[in-house]
């Protein structure tokens, strides 16, 4: 199996980290053939060719900084003879070849990227796959928070709950419907207050733990609350 076949999507692949891509490397190389032992074999076209054309060097090249980094760690190691660069997967490295390695690739999955606010996935996407949840979480409400305050032009002490009360109050808020039922009104406004309320101010005061879940969760609330103030600026 080529090694794109386990993260499809290219920006998946750049997102991660040399340390993080290394780990999905060397559980790959684990039961890979021999012939893949070799840095220049490893990263032929076969491994990378269901990515775009344009975009298969930016593969490769992220693909040998993971293969350097096992190096660097001890995970692999020049074939005894120091013949043509071959490696072997170093005892260490076999300790370490476990699916926990597939950490990273399993956040992909968990939230797809194509689905998100664009803010959202340009500022959070990256976060959320090496696994800092509460940052992920907290960043998206923030910037439901800052593009709220930017798209209703109110003043930088606008913050927080009262930020969203006054963007979304019934009749006279810039971004409230005016067409819409005050009750309807109303709901939306508290809605905006509540998430800020709930889900970032906690995380701007103090260290809060969340499951991967949760914060998906959390992160593809903030992006449909950002959808709507889109909406309402318009």
């Amino acid at each position: 199996m080529a090694f794109y076949k386990l993260i499809p999507d290219i920006d998946a692949l750049l997102a991660l980290e040399p340390e993080e891509l290394a780990g999905l490397v060397l559980q790959y190389l684990s039961t890979a053939s021999t012939s893949e032992l070799h840095a220049g074999n490893f990263t032929l076209q076969g491994n990378v060719e269901g990515y775009p054309q344009n975009r298969r060097e930016q593969a490769q090249e992220a693909l040998m900084e993971a293969w350097v980094w096992l190096e660097r760690e001890g995970l692999l190691a020049p074939k005894p003879g120091g013949t043509n660069n071959w490696v072997f997967i170093t005892r260490r490295g076999k300790e370490l070849a476990n699916p926990e390695s597939f950490e990273a690739y399993k956040r992909i999955n968990l939230l797809p990227k194509e689905k998100l606010h664009p803010v959202v996935a340009q500022k959070v996407w990256a976060t959320f796959l090496r696994g800092d949840y509460d940052t992920a979480v907290f960043q998206s409400f923030k910037e439901l928070e800052v593009r709220t305050r930017t798209l209703a032009h109110l003043e930088a002490t606008d913050i927080g709950m009262d930020l969203m009360r006054k963007a979304f109050k019934p009749a006279t808020g810039p971004l409230s419907d005016k067409a819409a039922p005050i009750g309807e009104q109303e709901a939306l406004m508290h809605l905006m207050a509540g998430a800020i309320g709930s889900y970032k101010n906690p995380h701007s005061h103090r260290s809060v733990s969340i499951e991967p879940m949760e914060a998906v969760e959390m992160i593809v609330l903030a992006s449909h609350l950002l959808g709507i103030v889109d909406k309402r600026a318009v």
